[in-house]
């Protein structure tokens, strides 16, 4: 049965991708656009991505609320649609910003750079702009989907057909990531999904169970860690790429700072690009603990009723 199933989804995917493909880049970003922000608020999963927002953003009105989720159903109907134009965004449709703090470490360091990140804009642009635009060759981490026909279809545009490489998150990975960074490669790694294996940092006041493996490999093999960030642009397939100063896995002394502190740094530049453009993050993934937040909500019934 799963196979079957498998088979429907690949299918209806290949041919909605084979649409998008010979559309224009905006006429095809438009319409994933339009198909997303008026299917997307109907699903249930729109609740989830609700009860979310309320708690990280709780100043918000209402139909602030709800035109955010519009917004990010629009985003991600667009990313769906712009995957058999990647290479045509990353090239002519994105605008790449680095410092000169940033262009001097790419252009003169000996060791890998881990360009983290989150689901924010359309984050596949970043690896393919960087490459496209300024020759950075980044490998990246991806998590693939359960549909084997589906993941490759996504990775095939991902990859820029074959110009960029991916690894997937599993333990097999791990081998090829230390692998990677043991001859200085750089690493794209997108780090604001929940891991129920990691440690607990607060993010929008709330602690979130997060992956650390990526300061562990910075602090282990003196990789950089530099902030990169997707933004869309108008509303259409247009982007601006900015890489960030690196956050520092080492004090000055050289030792390795407490992990904790440096997840708390990325959580803290996550959130101001998050606050600022709400609608662009994936505001669907199970990011917080949902026994905390239920005890957060006893709690604050219970100091209602004192």
């Amino acid at each position: 049965m799963k196979k079957i199933r498998y088979a429907i989804e690949a299918f209806f995917l290949y041919l909605l991708m084979a649409i998008f493909s010979i559309m224009p880049v905006g006429l095809a970003s438009g319409t994933g656009g339009l198909i997303g922000k008026v299917i997307g608020p109907r699903l249930a999963a729109s609740r989830k991505a609700l009860r979310n927002l309320k708690n990280a953003l709780p100043a918000k009105s209402e139909e602030e609320y709800q035109q955010i989720i519009q917004d990010m159903w629009e985003n991600l109907g667009r990313i769906m649609a712009e995957y058999p134009h990647l290479e045509t965004i990353a090239r002519k449709r994105t605008v790449v910003e680095i410092p000169h703090e940033v262009e001097e470490i790419i252009q003169t360091t000996k060791h890998s750079i881990l360009f983290i990140g989150g689901h924010i804009g359309n984050w596949e642009v970043n690896g393919a702009a960087a490459l496209e635009q300024n020759y950075i060759h980044t490998t990246y981490l991806y998590r693939p989907p359960n549909n084997p026909p589906v993941d490759r279809l996504l990775d095939h545009y991902r990859s820029l057909k074959g110009k960029l490489s991916g690894i997937p998150k599993a333990k097999s990975g791990t081998r090829s990531i230390v692998r990677l960074l043991k001859e200085g490669k750089h690493l794209g790694i997108l780090i604001d999904q929940k891991y129920n294996e990691g440690i607990a940092v607060p993010f929008f006041h709330r602690p979130a169970m997060t992956s650390p493996v990526f300061v562990s490999f910075a602090q282990s093999y003196g990789a950089h860690l530099i902030p990169c960030r997707s933004e869309r642009l108008n509303h259409g397939p247009n982007f601006k790429l900015t890489l960030y100063p690196p956050i520092p896995a080492l004090n000055e002394d050289g030792e390795k700072r407490p992990i904790e502190d440096v997840v708390n740094d990325t959580h803290r530049l996550l959130e101001g690009w998050i606050t600022e453009r709400p609608d662009q993050w994936l505001w669907l993934h199970r990011r917080w603990d949902s026994a905390s937040l239920k005890q957060e909500k006893v709690d604050e019934n219970d100091s209602t009723a004192l």
